[in-house]
């Protein structure tokens, strides 16, 4: 394999493709990438067992071949070239990297023993980039760390003919974004459920200014697979039954307050200063203030007051002011509408444009409050 390539090129590519390969893996060959120089190519590709990542640029090939090195150095390695060209040429049982006057050796490993890549699935509808970046940053946002409930770890997608729902939920909170997209048949109706690192992983990589295909077979559902930019991921479905959480979302709410969304962030992130690890702040809603406090007598203790716009009962409720940051930080409009029943029972928050306006359910973000001491 004789390859000429533009030097930023490759370190990008290899930086995407590599990022699949574990620490650790579970066999030594999964710790390699696998190159193919060939027609003005050079394909990149690995694979974890679970997740795989492939990718092409252009190069001017002289000869063509394929190889398997190790990812981890050639992305080291790649990162570092210090020239706009690179030149990439292989021995029997040696790589060759050439930049500048810089010059590195890497052993080859046995390509005849590393596993195939899964195919990936038919193409199940696309949509613009920024669009699905938005989508999976405010539907992951509960996603689980907790790897022995492996449901709770991804994002449940359901594709209704030209919408598409990703919910997600820590038993605690539940994040849901809903867009819409053009699929390949209008009368789609599917679900699938997908680890919610490997959604954010691909969402970060994205080319913003190429749309987003996404691969599933609905006869055949094992694998969903991500299309952008000329990058290709897929991974293995998570097995289980997801929680069932629509009955979660109250009929109605007798209670609604509207609130600046900077304002009551700011305002969450000064008071939470003084809450131990843990602990909750308070959120006593009455007439048209909200006075927010943490801590305790015997410790520190903050409190701010808000101006909102409030129909319903008085009402106090206490939330971890981690998961209230993490939520609020998700909505893009400027206001937000909070919605209560009780002072137990989950709430919802959604954003809305103007101080008067109705609310956007295109993402919908509840959380259950916490048990507190007067």
């Amino acid at each position: 394999m004789k390859v000429e390539i533009n030097s930023t090129a490759l370190a990008d590519a290899v930086a995407w493709t590599t990022r699949v390969i574990d620490a650790r893996p579970a066999n030594p060959i999964l710790a390699g990438i696998k190159l193919k120089a060939a027609d003005g190519t050079l394909q990149l590709s690995a694979f974890n067992y679970e997740i795989s990542a492939q990718h092409h640029i252009e190069a001017g090939v002289d000869e063509a071949g394929s190889i398997l090195v190790q990812g981890k150095l050639l992305a080291d390695i790649t990162k570092a070239l210090p020239q706009q060209k690179t030149y990439l040429s292989t021995s029997d049982t040696t790589l060759t990297i050439t930049s500048g006057k810089s010059t590195f050796n890497l052993q080859l490993m046995p390509e005849s023993e590393y596993p195939d890549l899964p195919e990936a699935p038919a193409m199940l509808g696309q949509v613009d980039a920024p669009t699905f970046v938005q989508a999976v940053s405010q539907a992951s946002v509960a996603v689980s760390r907790e790897e022995n409930r492996p449901v709770l770890t991804g994002v449940r997608i359901q594709f209704n003919g030209e919408k598409v729902v990703m919910t997600s939920t820590d038993r605690f909170r539940l994040s849901r974004s809903t867009f819409k997209w053009t699929p390949q048949d209008s009368d789609l109706e599917t679900e699938t459920l997908v680890r919610g690192s490997l959604l954010r992983d691909v969402a970060r990589a994205v080319d913003e200014h190429q749309n987003v295909i996404i691969d599933f077979n609905t006869e055949k559902p094992s694998l969903l697979g991500f299309e952008n930019a000329g990058r290709v991921s897929t991974s293995q479905l998570i097995d289980g039954e997801f929680p069932a959480v629509d009955r979660l979302f109250a009929d109605e709410y007798p209670i609604e307050a509207v609130l600046n969304k900077e304002a009551l962030l700011g305002a969450i992130k000064r008071v939470a200063l003084v809450a131990e690890r843990n602990a909750p702040i308070r959120m006593v809603f009455e007439g048209q203030t909200l006075t927010l406090s943490a801590g305790t007598a015997d410790e520190s203790q903050a409190k701010e007051v808000l101006d909102i716009d409030m129909d319903g009962e008085n009402i106090t409720v206490a939330f971890n002011p981690s998961y209230l940051i993490e939520g609020l930080s998700a909505i893009t409009e400027p206001f937000v509408r909070m919605k209560m029943t009780t002072a137990v029972k989950p709430v919802e928050f959604n954003g809305q444009q103007e101080a008067d306006s109705d609310e956007s359910m295109d993402y919908r973000y509840l959380l259950v409050p916490m048990r507190f001491n007067n």
